[in-house]
């Protein structure tokens, strides 16, 4: 006698949009999918999800009022912070919103005892989407009760991101700082325990110093010789097709014993690299990078053919180049 079956239902699917837009609750990438076919979600609806995802945070930070410090900031110095300036203003009980490249115990975020947020943004992204992962950390920081740390978390789809939050008119000024005394708010009487935890970052950050004649440019110390690495918006091929012109004429440097030596992208920007000499501080490159951004300016603004020379050029420096993000 055969067995009775069970009567089946039919799975409604829910549409796409429902799926990568919130309407359906996080998914693990390895739980089956919601809407009822069977395979995985990483192999079903998210893979629209991760497609929509990797499309928007081709330049996480534009529109964004100083994009290329951010990714300087992001990917290059060691020590800096930024006072933030939220639309609408501060909450009540918030004093300042802070920027900052990275906080103790790598946190995502921070509340003080006083009521300041402290944001990080060298930390690692749920989401992918770096702007909209630290606007969902900066949210709950600022609701967060004061003395404690925030916690990362996944975010979804279509949480607010840093464009939302943040005045885009405001000025964004990035303080470099030698150490990360700024962790604490009273560094000269911290305890043992944070002094020595300060001393061992402090011990592995590079000096780093911002330019002040150009933007988003970058010196640094290195023990065996010195570096500048400079961010710019300026489409990449534009900008190697410059970089190569200038190159083939001999006019790439920033002076005697300086090389430009390759470029790397990081969050949709290109950043030239200089190798300079270990004894070349970072005012003594002032005037020389702006007369190079003089040069780059006109070798931007041509639209010859590259020639045979030039293309070569174009060709080591594409060779040199990598992608941090």
């Amino acid at each position: 006698m055969a067995k009775k079956r069970r009567p089946q239902t039919k799975a409604v699917k829910p549409s796409a949009a429902q799926l990568t837009d919130g309407g359906i609750g996080v998914v693990g990438a390895r739980e089956p999918c919601p809407c009822g076919s069977g395979r995985r979600y990483k192999a079903c609806h998210g893979r629209a999800a991760a497609h929509a995802v990797a499309e928007l945070v081709q330049r996480p930070f534009e529109g964004l009022p100083g994009e290329c410090d951010w990714v300087a900031l992001r990917e290059l110095v060691p020590a800096a912070t930024i006072e933030l300036t939220l639309k609408g203003g501060l909450p009540e009980g918030v004093p300042s919103v802070t920027l900052a490249t990275v906080l103790p115990m790598a946190w995502p975020a921070l509340r003080r005892d006083n009521g300041a947020v402290l944001v990080g943004l060298q930390n690692d992204t749920a989401s992918g989407d770096i702007s909209r992962d630290l606007a969902d950390v900066l949210s709950r920081a600022l609701v967060a009760e004061p003395g404690t740390p925030v916690a990362a978390e996944r975010t979804t789809s279509d949480g607010p991101r840093l464009q939302d939050l943040l005045d885009t008119g405001a000025p964004f000024e990035p303080v470099i700082h030698a150490g990360f005394e700024f962790w604490v708010e009273d560094a000269a009487n911290a305890t043992a325990e944070v002094t020595a935890s300060l001393e061992r970052a402090n011990d592995a950050a590079i000096p780093t110093v911002r330019l002040t004649g150009v933007d988003a440019a970058y010196w640094c110390e290195t023990p065996d010789k010195n570096h500048l690495r400079w961010v710019m918006t300026h489409p990449e091929e534009k900008l190697l097709d410059a970089l190569s012109r200038l190159h083939a004429a001999g006019a790439s440097s920033l002076g005697e014993g300086t090389r430009l030596v390759g470029s790397f992208r990081a969050h949709g920007l290109v950043v030239p690299v200089w190798d300079l000499p270990a004894g070349m501080g970072a005012e003594e490159i002032e005037k020389p990078a702006a007369a190079f951004a003089e040069r780059l300016a006109e070798a931007l603004a041509s639209n010859a053919p590259l020639t045979p020379e030039e293309r070569r050029s174009r060709g080591g420096l594409t060779n040199r180049q990598v992608t941090l993000s």
